[in-house]
């Protein structure tokens, strides 16, 4: 048994657009840009150092608040209908 539906087309360019789109959105690495080859560094400003950077809060800087405590305290466990499978 044969079927005559082929994808028209706009069906392959919908299925090459998708699968190029997904191809090249796992390029790449973690992390922030290159700078160019011929660009100089920017110093870093006086008195900037890295633990000065790390003490400001920031949504770029994971590490704010890391060495503090918990605000607040525990809260009582709540059973939970798959505790005994998972020996909790």
């Amino acid at each position: 048994m044969t079927s005559k539906h082929r994808p028209t087309p706009s069906g392959w360019a919908i299925i090459v657009l998708s699968v190029c789109a997904l191809a090249l959105g796992a390029c790449g690495r973690k992390g922030p840009l290159d700078l160019p080859p011929t660009a100089n560094a920017v110093p870093a400003a006086p008195g900037d150092t890295e633990v000065e950077r790390q003490a400001q809060p920031s949504v770029f800087n994971p590490t704010y608040g890391s060495d503090a405590g918990p605000s607040a305290p525990k809260g009582a466990k709540k059973s939970f209908i798959l505790d005994p499978l998972l020996g909790n």
